[in-house]
């Protein structure tokens, strides 16, 4: 009883963590006003490119870089669109979403002889035990389960770092200032363009993270359907975990742990449920967040209104 509780608790950091780093730059994103709604298509070529330099370098560290500016330069196109020109910053994002996809296969299909499927990379990222050895702990039946991917603590302690960052630094502060009244934001010396660039840039770095997650940590090769909605589901997280990172992160974890449920039920031969009913649980409980709380979470003020300095 005990190691399925733990096996449970190892599935669901290790599928909740892409969805961790795409909400959390959807978070920063819209609590500087700007409606980052290219989550997906950030996450999907930043899973892409993270696989593309592992594999062409055998590093999967420089795969998880890279991947983070991958989805960094997407998320410059939002900025430009929606803080630049102004432009309708949904419309902007749907866009995007299916650039970022068919940028990622156009790309494939270069690298990978004409494949949209790409080769698996020489090496995953780690699991904590690989970088932290305890030797006398390596024989026990609770090493394997608790042996968690590095990216699940990396998106615990960038959850602690964004809410740090946003509700004890200056420059957080500003960040929320200029979500909630951009015009006081103004007023006091706060450049609101250059604030909300930073925050969609900063976006996308943690979107491409969370793309890479997926493919450099779950599986190790990317394919058309490595992200598969992963960037919506970290969009209602958000909205779920009311424009928190605390909250988005928790919310994560619920969606998370239906991904590792569905694990559980499809391993335990016991559950004659059909598999394509279990794939589709996550879907469902997204649907049902966005159903009973997006009336209730209210969003920045100024998230999705372009900024016209002189404004009230």
């Amino acid at each position: 009883m005990h190691l399925t509780i733990f096996l449970a608790i190892n599935i669901t950091l290790m599928y909740s963590a892409p969805l961790i780093f795409g909400a959390l730059g959807a978070t920063i994103s819209e609590r500087s006003g700007v409606i980052n709604l290219a989550i997906e298509g950030m996450m999907t070529i930043g899973a892409f490119i993270g696989v593309l330099i592992a594999y062409r370098t055998g590093n999967p560290w420089l795969g998880f870089l890279s991947a983070g500016i991958a989805g960094g330069a997407l998320a410059l196109l939002l900025a430009v669109s929606a803080v630049s020109f102004k432009a309708n910053q949904t419309v902007s994002g749907i866009a995007l979403n299916f650039i970022g996809p068919g940028l990622a296969l156009f790309l494939s299909r270069i690298f990978f002889d004409g494949a949209v499927m790409t080769r698996q990379v020489p090496r995953r990222l780690p699991r904590i035990f690989d970088i932290i050895r305890i030797p006398s702990f390596e024989n026990s039946n609770y090493f394997t389960i608790l042996n968690v991917d590095v990216t699940s603590v990396i998106a615990i302690l960038l959850t602690v770092a964004m809410w740090f960052f946003l509700y004890k630094t200056k420059w957080g502060l500003r960040v929320n200032a200029v979500g909630e009244h951009p015009a006081a934001a103004d007023t006091l010396g706060i450049n609101v363009s250059l604030v909300r660039y930073l925050s969609v840039v900063v976006s996308g770095v943690f979107a491409g993270f969370g793309g890479a997650a997926v493919t450099l940590a779950i599986v190790s090769n990317f394919n058309p359907d490595s992200i598969s909605g992963q960037g919506f589901i970290a969009i209602a997280a958000v909205i779920f975990g009311k424009w928190k990172p605390q909250g988005a992160f928790f919310a994560c974890l619920l969606f998370g742990f239906a991904q590792a449920l569905v694990f559980l039920i499809s391993a335990n031969t016991s559950f004659a449920v059909p598999s394509q009913l279990l794939r589709m649980l996550p879907y469902i409980l997204t649907i049902l967040v966005l159903i009973l709380f997006v009336g209730r979470s209210q969003a920045p003020k100024a998230a999705g209104k372009p900024y016209e300095k002189g404004a009230r």
